[in-house]
């Protein structure tokens, strides 16, 4: 692929690459002088020496590796073309090594980046910021940098004015973008504004949680101490204190609850007895899931109202319900039983996905080699997803026979609501037994190559949240323990 018109002459031959969105907000800070002394992703060398010692080849401290991840036909070339997921292009890699990851055997890009335009996608993004476009603090003034994924609760404000008073500091907050919930991350922040101390500033940065073996603990602290030392912080307000970090950490002293005046305060200020048990994430997604408040005294209603819209009530939460088995297991009968059964019961909008039907409208012209299956099972996710992200129920019935399909369709799903596998374990004998199709008989004959269960692998699923055999059961009984699994879960409502 190459890139687009809207280019100078010079790069529209060359091939263009969307990153994955870590890479994407690695590529933006690089571009906006955050990750200085970076000038574009690292080479081999460099990321074996930040992964054993956290420096680069030179000695610079650098905490974490920042790298780019392509297929091999993309190894070959000189110069290309990196944009976002949209096709907008940002930036120009001049490919200084291609290299092979020892650890994933994945290949990567390394050399310097040529900024082409800024991003400018994503919600409130007239908050964001490069570190040159801040008002700078007078010299040897302090800055209390406080990076955090998470709204600020009650504690976590009456903390962040004690130590920003006793360095006498300005206080930037830097809500890291990157989670499921970064809208309303902004808006929980924004909207406890008058709490913090006068002068504070807030700029959203694209930092996304980093995950694997190369991300030791600390490390991820280590890279927000640089990014708030980039935009001119002397301190970063921490829960732990990390050596080596660009700029001191600062841990706060332990704050609770005096149920006695009714304040959070400093607990050496509070009688033992009258320190009120904090209340804590398992309760407080208890308190969501139900649709039950969330108390004042724990957090501000502005961020009590936004936990609310980022974890919905269960029974108003978007949710994917996903069958899978063999071809004539019974997983389509149950599905479209369970739709039925949720519009008779009331309070959720449904769409059932089945496969068949989805083989017709969304991926007609796809073969069923290998490639074109997992691409169906992708675009049924994708769907299914989006459907979840609005509040629906999505229902779907292909057989999605390899595991890794499904785990990715898990992930899409799950970051904007509920997932349910249904694993429809009916035997293989029984399958073929009710084929009315012949498709068995053909995939036996050879008519029929890569048929999963005879000429090619179905992988069992060993995260399935129900197994069901409707060999040994009805299909009203089937469609009775899904319903009874979701009402359960606090999806459904009681018949």
């Amino acid at each position: 692929m190459t890139a687009e018109a809207g280019l100078p002459d010079t790069l529209r031959d060359l091939p263009v690459w969307t990153p994955t969105p870590v890479e994407l907000a690695d590529l933006e800070l690089i571009l906006a002088g955050v990750y200085r002394p970076l000038t574009g992703f690292l080479a081999s060398f460099d990321t074996a020496m930040v992964i054993a010692g956290g420096r680069l080849a030179d000695g610079t401290p650098w905490p974490v590796p920042v790298t780019l991840s392509v297929p091999k036909e993309l190894t070959g070339h000189p110069r290309i073309v990196l944009q976002d997921p949209e096709g907008v292009p940002l930036a120009v890699l001049t490919v200084a090594e291609a290299w092979q990851d020892p650890t994933t055997q994945g290949w990567r890009l390394a050399g310097p980046l040529e900024a082409l335009r800024a991003p400018a996608h994503g919600p409130f993004h007239g908050l964001r910021r490069r570190p040159d476009e801040l008002d700078a603090a007078e010299p040897d003034a302090n800055v209390l940098a406080v990076a955090t994924r998470r709204p600020l609760h009650r504690k976590q404000l009456g903390q962040l004015r004690q130590v920003a008073e006793r360095l006498g500091a300005r206080v930037l907050v830097l809500p890291l973008l990157g989670g499921e919930h970064d809208e309303s991350l902004v808006r929980a922040l924004l909207g406890v504004r008058r709490e913090w101390p006068d002068g504070a500033q807030i700029v959203p940065v694209p930092l996304p949680p980093r995950v694997g073996e190369q991300m030791e603990p600390g490390r991820d602290l280590l890279l927000q101490a640089h990014v708030a030392a980039a935009y001119g912080a002397t301190h970063l307000l921490a829960e732990e204190e990390v050596p080596n970090a660009a700029i001191p950490t600062v841990v706060p002293e332990p704050w609770a609850y005096d149920a006695d005046v009714e304040v959070w305060r400093p607990v050496a200020r509070i009688e033992p007895d009258h320190v009120q048990a904090e209340l804590t994430e398992e309760r407080l997604n208890e308190l969501l899931d139900a649709g039950e408040p969330v108390p004042d005294w724990f957090t501000p209603p502005a961020v009590a109202a936004e936990l609310a819209l980022a974890r919905p009530p269960k029974l108003s939460r978007g949710i994917t319900v996903f069958f899978t088995g063999l071809s004539g297991s019974g997983k389509s009968t149950v599905a479209r039983g369970l739709a039925d059964a949720l519009v008779e019961r009331g309070g959720r909008t449904v769409t059932l996905l089945d496969g068949d039907v989805v083989r017709r409208m969304l991926s007609s012209g796809l073969t069923f080699s290998r490639a074109d299956r997992d691409l169906n099972i992708r675009r049924i996710g994708f769907v299914a997803a989006e459907i979840t992200r609005h509040g629906g129920t999505a229902i779907c019935a292909p057989i999605a026979p390899y595991a890794a399909t499904r785990a990715e369709v898990r992930r899409m799903v799950s970051a904007v609501g509920d997932f349910i596998l249904v694993h429809v374990a009916t035997p293989l004998e029984e399958c073929e037994r009710r084929d009315r199709k012949g498709l068995y008989a053909k995939a036996r004959a050879g008519v029929i190559p890569e048929f999963t269960g005879i000429s090619d692998p179905y992988e069992e699923p060993t995260d399935a949240d129900l197994t069901l055999d409707t060999s040994r059961m009805s299909p009203d009984q089937a469609v009775g323990k899904v319903l009874d699994l979701l009402v359960d879960g606090g999806w459904a409502r009681p018949a």
